[in-house]
Protein backbone atom coordinates (compact mmCIF):
# COMPACT_ATOMS: atom_id res chain seq x y z
CA UNK A 1 0.00 0.00 0.00
CA UNK A 2 1.32 3.45 -0.89
CA UNK A 3 2.48 5.61 2.00
CA UNK A 4 -0.15 8.31 1.56
CA UNK A 5 -2.92 5.73 1.13
CA UNK A 6 -1.89 3.97 4.33
CA UNK A 7 -1.95 7.22 6.29
CA UNK A 8 -5.31 8.25 4.86
CA UNK A 9 -6.68 4.88 5.92
CA UNK A 10 -5.30 5.62 9.37
CA UNK A 11 -7.17 8.91 9.38
CA UNK A 12 -10.34 7.03 8.46
CA UNK A 13 -9.83 4.58 11.30
CA UNK A 14 -9.31 7.26 13.95
CA UNK A 15 -12.18 9.34 12.59
CA UNK A 16 -14.52 6.33 12.60
CA UNK A 17 -13.67 5.61 16.24
CA UNK A 18 -14.21 9.28 17.06
CA UNK A 19 -17.63 9.07 15.42
CA UNK A 20 -18.64 6.13 17.60
CA UNK A 21 -17.52 7.94 20.76
CA UNK A 22 -19.37 11.07 19.63
CA UNK A 23 -22.60 9.15 19.09
CA UNK A 24 -22.43 7.40 22.43
CA UNK A 25 -21.79 10.79 24.06
CA UNK A 26 -24.77 12.18 22.15
CA UNK A 27 -26.96 9.25 23.16
CA UNK A 28 -26.25 9.89 26.84
CA UNK A 29 -26.56 13.67 26.44
CA UNK A 30 -29.76 13.69 24.40
CA UNK A 31 -31.73 10.80 25.82
CA UNK A 32 -30.49 10.12 29.33
CA UNK A 33 -33.21 10.85 31.87
CA UNK A 34 -30.95 11.69 34.80
CA UNK A 35 -29.98 15.20 33.79
CA UNK A 36 -29.57 17.84 31.13
CA UNK A 37 -25.78 17.97 31.11
CA UNK A 38 -23.37 15.96 28.98
CA UNK A 39 -21.80 12.91 30.67
CA UNK A 40 -18.48 14.76 30.58
CA UNK A 41 -18.69 17.80 32.86
CA UNK A 42 -15.20 19.02 32.00
CA UNK A 43 -15.67 21.47 29.06
CA UNK A 44 -12.12 20.86 27.82
CA UNK A 45 -12.68 17.13 27.54
CA UNK A 46 -16.20 17.70 26.22
CA UNK A 47 -14.80 19.83 23.39
CA UNK A 48 -12.49 16.98 22.41
CA UNK A 49 -15.24 14.36 22.42
CA UNK A 50 -17.69 16.56 20.52
CA UNK A 51 -15.18 17.60 17.85
CA UNK A 52 -16.95 16.66 14.62
CA UNK A 53 -14.96 14.81 11.96
CA UNK A 54 -17.49 14.86 9.13
CA UNK A 55 -15.52 17.50 7.23
CA UNK A 56 -12.39 15.33 7.36
CA UNK A 57 -14.32 12.56 5.60
CA UNK A 58 -15.56 14.99 2.96
CA UNK A 59 -12.11 16.50 2.35
CA UNK A 60 -10.45 13.07 2.05
CA UNK A 61 -13.13 11.71 -0.24
CA UNK A 62 -13.02 14.71 -2.57
CA UNK A 63 -9.21 14.73 -2.59
CA UNK A 64 -8.88 11.10 -3.65
CA UNK A 65 -11.67 11.15 -6.20
CA UNK A 66 -10.57 14.45 -7.76
CA UNK A 67 -6.92 13.43 -8.24
CA UNK A 68 -7.41 11.79 -11.63
CA UNK A 69 -9.48 14.72 -12.90
CA UNK A 70 -6.88 17.20 -11.68
CA UNK A 71 -4.09 15.27 -13.40
CA UNK A 72 -6.10 15.08 -16.60
CA UNK A 73 -6.91 18.79 -16.53
CA UNK A 74 -3.46 20.07 -15.56
CA UNK A 75 -1.10 17.52 -17.10
CA UNK A 76 -3.35 16.23 -19.89
CA UNK A 77 -3.63 12.69 -18.60
CA UNK A 78 -6.66 10.44 -19.01
CA UNK A 79 -9.49 9.70 -16.63
CA UNK A 80 -12.10 7.03 -16.04
CA UNK A 81 -15.32 7.40 -18.02
CA UNK A 82 -18.15 8.66 -15.85
CA UNK A 83 -20.11 5.41 -16.09
CA UNK A 84 -17.10 3.44 -14.82
CA UNK A 85 -16.58 5.85 -11.94
CA UNK A 86 -20.25 5.68 -10.93
CA UNK A 87 -20.31 1.88 -11.23
CA UNK A 88 -17.35 1.56 -8.87
CA UNK A 89 -18.90 3.94 -6.36
CA UNK A 90 -22.30 2.23 -6.56
CA UNK A 91 -20.86 -1.25 -5.98
CA UNK A 92 -18.81 0.09 -3.10
CA UNK A 93 -21.60 1.94 -1.30
CA UNK A 94 -25.09 0.79 -2.24
CA UNK A 95 -25.32 -2.94 -1.34
CA UNK A 96 -24.42 -2.45 2.33
CA UNK A 97 -26.37 0.77 2.62
CA UNK A 98 -29.58 -0.65 1.12
CA UNK A 99 -29.27 -3.80 3.25
CA UNK A 100 -28.87 -1.77 6.43
CA UNK A 101 -31.74 0.58 5.60
CA UNK A 102 -34.12 -2.30 4.91
CA UNK A 103 -33.10 -4.24 8.03
CA UNK A 104 -33.26 -1.26 10.39
CA UNK A 105 -36.44 0.20 8.88
CA UNK A 106 -38.21 -3.18 9.03
CA UNK A 107 -37.21 -3.65 12.67
CA UNK A 108 -38.67 -0.26 13.58
CA UNK A 109 -41.78 -0.58 11.41
CA UNK A 110 -43.08 -4.09 12.19
CA UNK A 111 -46.52 -3.44 10.73
CA UNK A 112 -47.13 -2.14 7.23
CA UNK A 113 -47.30 0.38 5.73
CA UNK A 114 -45.14 1.88 8.49
CA UNK A 115 -43.41 5.16 7.79
CA UNK A 116 -43.14 4.44 4.07
CA UNK A 117 -42.00 7.98 3.31
CA UNK A 118 -38.96 7.53 5.55
CA UNK A 119 -38.06 4.32 3.69
CA UNK A 120 -38.45 5.89 0.25
CA UNK A 121 -36.41 8.94 1.21
CA UNK A 122 -33.57 6.85 2.60
CA UNK A 123 -33.50 4.57 -0.43
CA UNK A 124 -33.33 7.60 -2.72
CA UNK A 125 -30.93 9.64 -0.55
CA UNK A 126 -33.46 12.46 -0.30
CA UNK A 127 -33.97 12.29 3.47
CA UNK A 128 -31.44 15.10 3.82
CA UNK A 129 -34.15 17.48 2.57
CA UNK A 130 -36.75 16.32 5.14
CA UNK A 131 -36.40 18.26 8.38
CA UNK A 132 -38.35 15.65 10.35
CA UNK A 133 -36.83 12.44 8.91
CA UNK A 134 -33.27 13.49 8.12
CA UNK A 135 -31.94 11.42 11.07
CA UNK A 136 -34.44 8.55 10.97
CA UNK A 137 -33.52 4.88 10.31
CA UNK A 138 -29.74 5.37 9.88
CA UNK A 139 -29.06 8.71 11.52
CA UNK A 140 -25.53 9.32 10.22
CA UNK A 141 -26.48 8.47 6.63
CA UNK A 142 -27.40 12.07 5.85
CA UNK A 143 -23.73 12.47 4.92
CA UNK A 144 -24.06 9.75 2.28
CA UNK A 145 -26.65 11.91 0.55
CA UNK A 146 -23.95 14.57 0.23
CA UNK A 147 -21.44 11.98 -1.01
CA UNK A 148 -23.85 10.91 -3.76
CA UNK A 149 -24.44 14.54 -4.73
CA UNK A 150 -20.67 15.06 -4.91
CA UNK A 151 -20.15 12.00 -7.12
CA UNK A 152 -22.74 13.25 -9.59
CA UNK A 153 -21.30 16.77 -9.50
CA UNK A 154 -17.76 15.50 -10.09
CA UNK A 155 -18.82 13.39 -13.06
CA UNK A 156 -20.61 16.41 -14.53
CA UNK A 157 -18.05 19.13 -13.77
CA UNK A 158 -14.84 17.14 -14.14
CA UNK A 159 -15.02 16.63 -17.92
CA UNK A 160 -16.04 20.26 -18.39
CA UNK A 161 -12.99 21.40 -16.44
CA UNK A 162 -10.75 19.11 -18.47
CA UNK A 163 -12.07 20.45 -21.78
CA UNK A 164 -11.72 24.05 -20.59
CA UNK A 165 -8.14 23.45 -19.42
CA UNK A 166 -7.09 21.85 -22.67
CA UNK A 167 -7.87 25.08 -24.47
CA UNK A 168 -5.21 26.83 -22.38
CA UNK A 169 -1.64 26.86 -23.61
CA UNK A 170 0.27 26.98 -20.30
CA UNK A 171 0.25 24.75 -17.26
CA UNK A 172 0.10 27.80 -14.98
CA UNK A 173 -3.13 28.91 -16.63
CA UNK A 174 -4.63 25.43 -16.23
CA UNK A 175 -3.71 25.35 -12.55
CA UNK A 176 -5.20 28.82 -12.05
CA UNK A 177 -8.47 27.79 -13.71
CA UNK A 178 -8.82 24.64 -11.60
CA UNK A 179 -7.89 26.46 -8.39
CA UNK A 180 -10.35 29.29 -9.05
CA UNK A 181 -13.12 26.74 -9.62
CA UNK A 182 -12.38 25.14 -6.24
CA UNK A 183 -12.38 28.52 -4.52
CA UNK A 184 -15.75 29.35 -6.08
CA UNK A 185 -17.20 26.01 -4.97
CA UNK A 186 -15.95 26.68 -1.44
CA UNK A 187 -17.20 30.28 -1.33
CA UNK A 188 -20.73 29.50 -2.52
CA UNK A 189 -21.76 27.49 0.59
CA UNK A 190 -20.19 30.11 2.88
CA UNK A 191 -22.27 32.77 1.15
CA UNK A 192 -25.40 30.64 1.52
CA UNK A 193 -24.78 30.06 5.24
CA UNK A 194 -24.27 33.80 5.76
CA UNK A 195 -27.44 34.62 3.84
CA UNK A 196 -29.55 31.97 5.61
CA UNK A 197 -28.32 32.92 9.08
CA UNK A 198 -27.82 36.70 8.97
CA UNK A 199 -30.43 37.74 6.40
CA UNK A 200 -33.19 35.15 6.60
CA UNK A 201 -32.65 34.39 10.28
CA UNK A 202 -33.15 30.64 9.80
CA UNK A 203 -32.32 28.74 13.03
CA UNK A 204 -29.54 26.16 13.08
CA UNK A 205 -32.06 23.44 13.87
CA UNK A 206 -33.53 23.72 10.39
CA UNK A 207 -31.30 20.84 9.31
CA UNK A 208 -31.94 20.80 5.53
CA UNK A 209 -30.90 24.45 5.30
CA UNK A 210 -27.52 23.91 6.96
CA UNK A 211 -26.91 20.25 6.13
CA UNK A 212 -27.88 20.20 2.45
CA UNK A 213 -25.39 20.38 -0.44
CA UNK A 214 -25.89 24.13 -0.72
CA UNK A 215 -24.38 24.55 2.77
CA UNK A 216 -21.97 21.66 3.14
CA UNK A 217 -20.22 21.42 -0.21
CA UNK A 218 -17.31 23.44 1.17
CA UNK A 219 -15.70 20.30 2.60
CA UNK A 220 -15.68 18.68 -0.83
CA UNK A 221 -14.37 21.88 -2.40
CA UNK A 222 -11.48 21.91 0.07
CA UNK A 223 -10.62 18.34 -0.88
CA UNK A 224 -10.78 19.20 -4.57
CA UNK A 225 -8.50 22.16 -3.92
CA UNK A 226 -6.03 19.88 -2.13
CA UNK A 227 -5.94 17.55 -5.14
CA UNK A 228 -5.34 20.48 -7.49
CA UNK A 229 -2.60 21.88 -5.24
CA UNK A 230 -0.71 18.59 -4.93
CA UNK A 231 -0.94 17.86 -8.66
CA UNK A 232 0.26 21.39 -9.40
CA UNK A 233 3.19 21.06 -6.99
CA UNK A 234 4.21 17.56 -8.00
CA UNK A 235 7.48 16.83 -6.21
CA UNK A 236 8.20 20.51 -5.60
CA UNK A 237 7.85 22.23 -2.26
CA UNK A 238 7.62 19.12 -0.11
CA UNK A 239 7.42 20.03 3.56
CA UNK A 240 10.28 19.29 5.92
CA UNK A 241 9.54 17.07 8.90
CA UNK A 242 9.60 19.77 11.58
CA UNK A 243 7.33 22.04 9.54
CA UNK A 244 4.97 19.14 8.97
CA UNK A 245 4.76 18.62 12.72
CA UNK A 246 4.19 22.34 13.36
CA UNK A 247 1.44 22.56 10.73
CA UNK A 248 -0.21 19.42 12.07
CA UNK A 249 -0.15 20.68 15.65
CA UNK A 250 -1.46 24.10 14.57
CA UNK A 251 -4.34 22.61 12.59
CA UNK A 252 -5.31 20.22 15.39
CA UNK A 253 -5.16 23.05 17.91
CA UNK A 254 -7.35 25.14 15.64
CA UNK A 255 -9.89 22.31 15.33
CA UNK A 256 -9.97 21.88 19.09
CA UNK A 257 -10.38 25.63 19.68
CA UNK A 258 -13.17 25.70 17.09
CA UNK A 259 -14.99 22.87 18.87
CA UNK A 260 -14.52 24.54 22.27
CA UNK A 261 -15.85 27.88 21.03
CA UNK A 262 -18.72 26.46 19.02
CA UNK A 263 -21.63 27.50 21.22
CA UNK A 264 -24.89 28.30 19.36
CA UNK A 265 -24.54 32.03 20.04
CA UNK A 266 -21.03 32.26 18.54
CA UNK A 267 -20.01 32.82 14.94
CA UNK A 268 -17.76 29.79 15.31
CA UNK A 269 -20.93 27.73 15.45
CA UNK A 270 -22.41 29.25 12.31
CA UNK A 271 -19.24 28.83 10.24
CA UNK A 272 -17.94 25.75 12.01
CA UNK A 273 -17.85 23.45 8.98
CA UNK A 274 -16.19 25.75 6.42
CA UNK A 275 -13.53 26.63 8.99
CA UNK A 276 -13.07 22.99 9.96
CA UNK A 277 -12.68 22.02 6.29
CA UNK A 278 -9.83 24.51 5.90
CA UNK A 279 -8.10 23.18 9.01
CA UNK A 280 -8.44 19.57 7.81
CA UNK A 281 -7.03 20.75 4.47
CA UNK A 282 -3.91 22.00 6.26
CA UNK A 283 -3.57 18.80 8.30
CA UNK A 284 -3.82 16.59 5.22
CA UNK A 285 -1.37 18.78 3.32
CA UNK A 286 1.11 18.46 6.21
CA UNK A 287 0.63 14.69 6.14
CA UNK A 288 0.72 13.99 2.40
CA UNK A 289 3.21 16.50 0.98
CA UNK A 290 6.24 15.76 3.14
CA UNK A 291 9.81 14.89 2.25
CA UNK A 292 9.94 11.83 4.45
CA UNK A 293 7.85 10.02 6.98
CA UNK A 294 7.30 11.94 10.18
CA UNK A 295 7.68 10.01 13.42
CA UNK A 296 4.72 11.76 14.98
CA UNK A 297 2.43 10.33 12.28
CA UNK A 298 3.28 6.73 13.19
CA UNK A 299 -0.13 6.33 14.83
CA UNK A 300 -1.73 6.70 11.39
CA UNK A 301 0.27 3.73 10.16
CA UNK A 302 -0.39 1.50 13.17
CA UNK A 303 -1.93 -1.80 12.11
CA UNK A 304 -4.89 -1.59 14.46
CA UNK A 305 -5.72 1.92 13.21
CA UNK A 306 -5.51 1.00 9.53
CA UNK A 307 -7.51 -2.16 10.26
CA UNK A 308 -10.32 -0.02 11.66
CA UNK A 309 -9.94 2.22 8.61
CA UNK A 310 -10.49 -0.79 6.36
CA UNK A 311 -13.85 -1.60 7.98
CA UNK A 312 -14.77 2.03 8.70
CA UNK A 313 -17.69 2.12 6.27
CA UNK A 314 -19.31 -0.93 7.89
CA UNK A 315 -18.60 0.56 11.32
CA UNK A 316 -20.28 3.77 10.25
CA UNK A 317 -23.31 1.92 8.92
CA UNK A 318 -23.90 -0.39 11.88
CA UNK A 319 -22.66 1.38 15.00
CA UNK A 320 -25.79 3.47 15.58
CA UNK A 321 -28.28 0.55 15.27
CA UNK A 322 -25.99 -1.50 17.53
CA UNK A 323 -25.85 1.31 20.10
CA UNK A 324 -29.63 1.84 20.10
CA UNK A 325 -30.31 -1.86 20.43
CA UNK A 326 -27.87 -2.16 23.34
CA UNK A 327 -29.58 0.78 25.02
CA UNK A 328 -33.04 -0.67 24.39
CA UNK A 329 -32.12 -4.00 25.95
CA UNK A 330 -30.48 -2.38 28.97
CA UNK A 331 -26.87 -3.28 28.17
CA UNK A 332 -25.66 0.32 28.38
CA UNK A 333 -25.04 1.50 31.96
CA UNK A 334 -27.36 4.36 32.94
CA UNK A 335 -26.43 7.87 33.97
CA UNK A 336 -23.53 10.13 33.02
CA UNK A 337 -21.07 8.00 34.98
CA UNK A 338 -21.84 5.10 32.67
CA UNK A 339 -20.61 6.90 29.57
CA UNK A 340 -17.00 5.54 29.51
CA UNK A 341 -18.15 1.95 29.98
CA UNK A 342 -20.93 2.56 27.44
CA UNK A 343 -18.33 3.50 24.84
CA UNK A 344 -16.39 0.29 25.46
CA UNK A 345 -19.53 -1.85 25.26
CA UNK A 346 -20.65 -0.28 21.98
CA UNK A 347 -17.19 -0.71 20.46
CA UNK A 348 -17.00 -4.32 21.71
CA UNK A 349 -20.15 -5.15 19.73
CA UNK A 350 -19.90 -2.73 16.80
CA UNK A 351 -16.35 -3.61 15.75
CA UNK A 352 -16.98 -7.37 15.30
CA UNK A 353 -20.25 -6.53 13.56
CA UNK A 354 -18.41 -4.22 11.18
CA UNK A 355 -15.72 -6.83 10.53
CA UNK A 356 -18.34 -9.45 9.66
CA UNK A 357 -20.18 -6.95 7.46
CA UNK A 358 -16.97 -6.09 5.62
CA UNK A 359 -16.20 -9.70 4.71
CA UNK A 360 -19.78 -10.69 3.87
CA UNK A 361 -20.90 -7.60 1.97
CA UNK A 362 -18.13 -5.12 1.21
CA UNK A 363 -15.36 -7.48 0.17
CA UNK A 364 -17.48 -9.41 -2.38
CA UNK A 365 -18.39 -6.06 -3.92
CA UNK A 366 -14.72 -5.17 -4.27
CA UNK A 367 -14.16 -8.48 -6.07
CA UNK A 368 -16.89 -7.53 -8.54
CA UNK A 369 -15.12 -4.25 -9.26
CA UNK A 370 -11.81 -6.03 -9.79
CA UNK A 371 -13.41 -8.61 -12.05
CA UNK A 372 -14.97 -5.92 -14.21
CA UNK A 373 -11.71 -3.98 -14.34
CA UNK A 374 -9.84 -7.13 -15.27
CA UNK A 375 -12.12 -7.64 -18.25
CA UNK A 376 -12.49 -4.00 -19.14
CA UNK A 377 -9.08 -2.52 -20.06
CA UNK A 378 -8.36 -0.96 -16.62
CA UNK A 379 -5.10 0.75 -17.54
CA UNK A 380 -6.54 3.11 -20.10
CA UNK A 381 -8.68 4.80 -17.48
CA UNK A 382 -5.72 6.20 -15.58
CA UNK A 383 -3.15 8.89 -16.25
CA UNK A 384 -0.22 7.38 -18.11
CA UNK A 385 2.45 8.94 -15.91
CA UNK A 386 1.17 7.85 -12.50
CA UNK A 387 -1.08 5.20 -11.03
CA UNK A 388 -4.15 6.48 -9.14
CA UNK A 389 -4.54 6.68 -5.44
CA UNK A 390 -6.87 4.14 -3.94
CA UNK A 391 -10.46 5.35 -3.91
CA UNK A 392 -11.75 6.27 -0.48
CA UNK A 393 -13.84 4.21 1.83
CA UNK A 394 -17.13 6.11 2.20
CA UNK A 395 -17.52 6.99 5.83
CA UNK A 396 -20.37 8.80 7.49
CA UNK A 397 -20.63 11.48 10.05
CA UNK A 398 -22.03 12.10 13.47
CA UNK A 399 -25.50 13.47 13.91
CA UNK A 400 -25.60 17.14 14.83
CA UNK A 401 -25.35 18.03 18.48
CA UNK A 402 -25.14 21.76 17.99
Amino acid sequence: MKRSTLELQGFRGLAALSTVVFHVWQQYYTYDAEGSHPPVDNPWLGALISLEVIDLFFVMSAYLLTLSYARAAIDEGSVRPGKVFLFRRAVRILPLYFLAVLVVWASRNPTLPGDWRDLVEHLTFTHIFDRERIFYTLGPSWSLSLEIAFYLSLVALGPLAIRACRRLSTRRARVALCASGCVALFAAPVAWIAFAHHVLGIPHTNWPVYFGPQARFGGFAAGMGLAVLLVALGERGRIAGRWSVLLSVASLAGLYALSYASAPENLAHTYYHPLAALLWFVLLLATLHVRQRVRGQAVLRARWVTAVGLISYSLYIWHEPVMLQLDKTGWLPPGPSGFPLGVLIVLAVALPTALLSYWLVEYPGSLLVRAKDGAGRPREFYPAARSPEREPEPVGAPQPVR
